[in-house]
C-alpha cells in the first residue's frame, strides 16, 4: 500500500496568450488565492460593520490600507530578515515583481503599522486602532490560510522527511522531491482556517463589546506559537539558518507571541464605550 502522497500540482492554472505583442501571462494559484483571501475577507468586514451599525463608507479605504500594509510589510520583512545584503545592494528589488519573497512576520508588523495610521486618520469615528485591528485580524487569518495553501500549490516551504502516511513527495520541487516530507504548508493553512472560526466566534459572542485587543492577541499567540512549533518540521528557508539553534522564523515568533500575550492581558483593562453592550441570546 502506498504510504505517502505524490504531489505534482502545477502552480499555474492557465496562461493568457500573447496579445498585440504583450504577454503571455501565466495565472498562478498563489496569486489567485492571495487575492481571494482579501476579497472574501472584505465581505467578512462588511458583515461585521453592518451588524455593529457602522457606516460602510470606509470599507474601501480600510481594505486598501490592509492590502498595501501586508504586501509592503511582507516584502520588506523578507529582505530585512532573510536577504539583508540584497536590500542594501539593490533596494528597488523590493518593488520589482515577481514578488517571490514574502515574510509573514513582516506582514504582521506591516499591518500593525498600517492600521495604526488608518485609525489616526479616523479619529472621532470610534474606529480606534484596537477596534479596527480586532475586526481586520479575521481577514488576515483567512489570508494566511489561503497563502499557505498557495505555497502548497507551488511545492515550496516544504517539511522535513517523514514516514507518516500523509507525507507528501513534492515532485515539482527539484531540491526536495526524493522522499516523503511533512506538508508543513497544509498544517499552517488548516491552523489558520481553524483560527478564522475561533476569532469569528469570539466576535459573534460580544460583537461591538468585544474586549479591545483580545482578538489580535489571540491571533498573535495562536499563529506564532504554532509557527514556532511547525518550524521544527520544516526545512530552513535560507542556508545561514543552519548555524542557529533556532531558525529565523522561530526567533521572530517569540516577540510576536509575547506581544499577543500583552494584548490579551491589556484587553481586560481597556474600557468599552458605554453604547457597546454584549450580545446575549435567549435560550
Amino acid at each position: 500500500m502506498i504510504s505517502y502522497i505524490l504531489w505534482d500540482a502545477s502552480p499555474e492554472i492557465f496562461t493568457i496568450p500573447e496579445f498585440f505583442g504583450v504577454g503571455p501571462f501565466p495565472v498562478r494559484w498563489y496569486g489567485l488565492l492571495f487575492a481571494l483571501g482579501f476579497l472574501v475577507g472584505q465581505q467578512i468586514v462588511i458583515h461585521i460593520f453592518k451588524k455593529e451599525g457602522r457606516s460602510l463608507d470606509d470599507i474601501d479605504a480600510l481594505t486598501l490600507t490592509m492590502v498595501l500594509s501586508i504586501v509592503v510589510g511582507a516584502r520588506i520583512g523578507h529582505f530585512i530578515f532573510y536577504e539583508p545584503e540584497t536590500l542594501f545592494r539593490n533596494p528597488l528589488e523590493v518593488l520589482i515583481p515577481p514578488y517571490s519573497g514574502l515574510a509573514s512576520h513582516g506582514a504582521a508588523i506591516g499591518v500593525l503599522i498600517g492600521l495604526w495610521l488608518y485609525a489616526r486618520s479616523r479619529r472621532g469615528t470610534g474606529q480606534t486602532f484596537l477596534y479596527v485591528i480586532d475586526r481586520i485580524i479575521i481577514t488576515v487569518a483567512l489570508g494566511g490560510a489561503f497563502i499557505r495553501f498557495g505555497n502548497l500549490m507551488n511545492s515550496e516551504i516544504v517539511g522535513k522527511p517523514t514516514d507518516v502516511p500523509w507525507g507528501f513527495v513534492f515532485l515539482n520541487n527539484t531540491e526536495f522531491r526524493q522522499i516523503p516530507r511533512h506538508p508543513a504548508q497544509l498544517y499552517e493553512s488548516i491552523s489558520c482556517f481553524i483560527l478564522v472560526f475561533v476569532l469569528f466566534a469570539i466576535w459573534n459572542r460580544y460583537k461591538a463589546a468585544t474586549p479591545r485587543g483580545l482578538m489580535v492577541g489571540v491571533f498573535l499567540v495562536w499563529v506564532f506559537t504554532l509557527r514556532f512549533l511547525y518550524e521544527f518540521l520544516k526545512e530552513n528557508q535560507e542556508a545561514f539558518e543552519a548555524n542557529y539553534a533556532l531558525n529565523m522564523g522561530q526567533i521572530l515568533s517569540i516577540p510576536a507571541v509575547l506581544l499577543g500575550i500583552y494584548f490579551i492581558i491589556q484587553s481586560k483593562k481597556i474600557p468599552i464605550p458605554g453604547n457597546a453592550v454584549p450580545v446575549t441570546h435567549n435560550r
